[in-house]
């Protein structure tokens, strides 16, 4: 079988590691980002550069993308699809809205590609680690086509259904997770109050009905889980601005389908507030530093 070769465009938080993973395993990459110090990072590493998106697609025959949003995946397939050959394939790994989503493979089909969404969900630490969960949109034979290529970088591969539900069940996921850590950081901040130590409610609440993946993987006070961002200052392995875009992204979805959220429509508010006050930078979980200079009422207390 002939190892295909791979442009890899976007090289920010999540394509760096993910770009090092497919390097590594000794796929046939050539990596580009517009920001040049995105793209001297990864040659730092070891990994094969392009100077331009023209570069990175000569002789390729996969194309994946790993951009900020709908525009700038649309912006990249507008000028690079008429360069791919018939029948190539190009794997969105990004996080976008639907409608750009399905736009993107319809004009895929129009040029005689393969398409497949193929959003992540794991953070910097899973890109870093190879253990991503990506979640495929697609017809059938793109999608067998895409897994070996998503292999190096996955923990978990799974096959959503047709052409954008990867996006769809990637922006229901996010809500759920938006949702559940504020609940849980919220139980910590009243905990707190109540004179219960960090730990006590861990060990009830992790073994009890409160468990969730935000409480016990990713709890929001330093101690109880040692590998949380929160023993680390709040570094993001999911920076709170991306929890803000996602759940904007759950909002439109809803508007669009006419379905009422409204606890995901409040945790987009919360989050939107928490980067509006210059927390977009720090990872989600820091939610909880926020709450705790909430009033009862929901103004402001002194910090």
């Amino acid at each position: 079988m002939t190892t295909p070769t791979i442009a890899f465009i976007g090289l920010g938080n999540m394509g760096r590691p993910m770009v090092s993973r497919l390097s590594v395993a000794g796929a046939s990459v050539r990596a580009f980002d517009a920001a040049p110090a995105a793209l001297e990072a990864v040659r730092s590493a070891g990994v094969v550069t392009a100077g331009s998106l023209a570069e990175a697609l000569n002789g390729a025959d996969v194309l994946v993308t790993m951009l900020p949003a709908g525009r700038h995946v649309v912006a990249v397939c507008s000028e690079a699809y008429p360069q791919l050959p018939k029948g190539a394939l190009h794997i969105d790994c990004s996080s976008i809205d639907i409608a750009s989503a399905r736009s993107i493979h319809a004009s895929a089909l129009q040029h005689g590609l393969q398409s497949v969404d193929a959003p992540v969900s794991g953070g910097t630490g899973g890109a870093e680690a190879g253990t991503l969960t990506f979640m495929l949109g697609g017809e059938d034979a793109a999608v067998d086509r895409a897994r070996p290529i998503l292999e190096p970088m996955a923990g978990r591969i799974v096959h959503c259904g047709e052409p954008g539900t990867g996006q769809a069940a990637k922006i229901c996921n996010n809500m759920i997770l938006g949702i559940s850590m504020i609940g849980v950081c919220e139980a910590f901040t009243l905990a707190e109050k109540l004179g219960l130590s960090h730990q006590a409610l861990f060990d009830v609440a992790s073994k009890s009905s409160g468990q969730c993946w935000s409480l016990t993987s990713y709890c929001p006070v330093p101690g109880p889980v040692p590998a949380s961002p929160a023993n680390n200052g709040y570094r993001p392995g999911f920076a709170s601005a991306l929890m803000a875009k996602d759940l904007g992204l759950s909002q439109a979805a809803a508007g669009d389908a006419d379905v009422e959220t409204p606890m995901g429509a409040l945790a987009r508010a919360l989050y939107d507030r928490l980067v509006e006050e210059g927390g977009g930078d720090r990872d989600f979980s820091g939610m909880i530093e926020f709450l705790r200079g909430m009033s009862p009422t929901g103004g402001e207390t002194a910090r």
